[in-house]
């Protein structure tokens, strides 16, 4: 089924960085529109340390028209294949969020029966329902050099360096015809209705334009500033407000890359860890009430060892929530200036994406009425994704079992849960998560996603009627059929470094063209 192409007129980009570009790139490369412009300013930085994405981020790519080498080697990006969570759950803990599906798809096929399992011999949760886990842990690639682009044995994401990445998008987003304008915007002009109608820069210049999309960053110059939308604080529930990050280097050029997210809790936050190709990129996302700027750097310090020697972290204060209207008349907010999450699950560009395909989806016609139709349900679908994102990221923190320090208490008070989640937590002490408490176009995690949470972190479901479950040929096949899908994996899939140097070997590509367009 083919999607409408938008018709918003002059398209006016604000800012740059990941969201400007990818925001620009899937107009003009995606849906093949015209007279796109992007204003972005030297003086302004951006955030850059959002390195890690969801597997979405997959069929974004296919729809840029590029290759996947060319956009591994111009990013400096690595394969990502989950997340594992060390120490969340007691201390001295770990265990798998992986993107691929259980045995059976989305459904809760094994789930009861791997609870009503209370043997020894019982395998964590993920391992046991999915041969990815034993990919991972092995350090092994998702996908061969001879697999399609895009497409592997295993469900995967990447890493990759933000500013190589915005560098990247904004080449094949000009070669699209995008127009890119150098300069600082002093005023916003609307007309009687509320609508934006020209950006005047510091020197003079204007640039006009039909619709706007603000990627200003935190500043929120237009959705904020200018048409006063106001900011939802989600801080009582997520407690995070500060991150410092910093780049080290591998202590030798061969030394493994990881293909996944390691995230470490500590005393008053956690450590993400990730794994380039020519560096780790590593951060501690910690709340402020629970810890002094230099008792996290200092945590940060102790994390990384001598790689950190000489370095200086980069501080990151924010305040997690998001814009309660992110469309209003002419303009959409789309990035940071819509709203930000730590970076647990690489929710970050994940909304972008979201973001850039409902407007196109949306944005196919010149009507007022039809579009301000289209803006409410807009805001009306992303309110309901960052509230359900925020369950999902509470989720993490508050069936922990550590009562070390008062971060980790304060995360499993009960004041600190949105009721959804309370009341979704009550029952799933008497029953597995369905996927009829989900709503689809809500949600950004499927059940599974739960699910791997919940049990890793070691969470108590009292089946009611357990016998049910205890002897089944059928499940007791299935558990054996997926250790043995790992096994096999394990034997073809090569190393995650090899994988990576067989991409930057190759031949670099040519530019690529903007097929389909004329």
């Amino acid at each position: 089924m083919t999607t409408a192409s938008p018709s918003p007129g002059r398209l006016v980009i604000l800012g740059g960085g990941t969201a400007g570009w990818l925001a620009a790139a899937h107009f003009s490369r995606a849906l093949g529109l015209r007279g796109v412009t992007l204003i972005e300013s030297a003086d302004i930085g951006t955030i850059g340390v959002g390195e890690g994405t969801f597997p979405t981020i997959r069929s974004t790519l296919a729809s840029l028209k590029v290759s996947e080498a060319e956009f591994l080697r111009e990013s400096s990006a690595s394969f990502k294949q989950g997340v594992l969570f060390d120490g969340w759950a007691t201390g001295a803990d770990s265990y798998f969020h992986p993107f691929n599906l259980p045995f059976g798809g989305d459904d809760d096929a094994l789930l009861p029966y791997w609870i009503a399992d209370r043997s020894p011999q019982r395998r964590a949760y993920a391992d046991a329902v999915t041969a990815q886990e034993r990919v991972i842990r092995a350090g092994l690639a998702p996908k061969r050099s001879q697999d399609p682009d895009f497409s592997g044995p295993m469900n995967y994401a990447y890493h990759f360096d933000a500013a190589r990445f915005a560098a990247f998008l904004r080449r094949i987003s000009e070669a699209a015809g995008v127009t890119r304008i150098e300069g600082t915007v002093a005023s916003v002009a609307q007309d009687e209705s509320g609508d934006i109608t020209e950006l005047t820069l510091a020197d003079g210049r204007t640039v006009t334009g039909d619709f706007f999309i603000d990627c200003s960053g935190f500043r929120a110059k237009l959705i904020g500033e200018t048409l006063g939308s106001g900011f939802r604080s989600v801080g009582k529930h997520l407690f995070n407000d500060r991150a410092l990050a910093l780049q080290v280097p591998y202590a030798s050029p061969d030394e493994a890359i990881r293909p996944y997210t390691l995230a470490t809790a500590h005393q008053a936050g956690w450590t993400w860890d990730i794994g380039l190709d020519t560096r780790r990129g590593t951060g501690y996302v910690f709340s402020s009430a629970h810890a002094t700027d230099e008792e996290a750097e200092a945590t940060l310090r102790r994390y990384v060892g001598t790689a950190g020697d000489g370095l200086e972290p980069r501080m990151l204060r924010f305040e997690t929530g998001y814009r309660d209207r992110q469309w209003i008349g002419n303009c959409v907010a789309v990035g940071l200036s819509a709203g930000f999450f730590e970076p647990l699950e690489s929710t970050g560009i994940m909304l972008i994406e979201v973001a850039c395909k409902m407007i196109g989806d949306f944005l196919v016609s010149p009507d007022r009425a039809a579009r301000d139709a289209a803006a409410r349900s807009f805001n009306r679908i992303m309110a309901g994704r960052f509230d359900r994102i925020v369950d999902f990221l509470k989720l993490h923190y508050c069936v922990t079992r550590r009562t070390d320090t008062a971060y980790w208490r304060d995360n499993a008070d009960a004041a600190s849960i949105p009721e959804r989640l309370q009341d979704l937590l009550v029952q799933w002490r008497h029953r597995p998560p369905s996927r009829f408490d989900f709503i689809v176009d809500l949600e950004t995690f499927l059940p599974a996603s739960y699910q791997y949470i919940l049990y890793g972190m070691g969470f108590e479901t009292k089946l009611a009627q357990p016998q049910r479950y205890k002897e089944s040929a059928q499940a007791a096949s299935a558990f054996i059929r997926v250790a043995q899908a790992g096994a096999q994996a394990s034997q073809h899939l090569p190393p995650h470094r090899a994988l990576l140097a067989s991409y930057t070997a190759a031949p670099a590509a040519k530019l690529s063209s903007v097929k389909g367009q004329s």
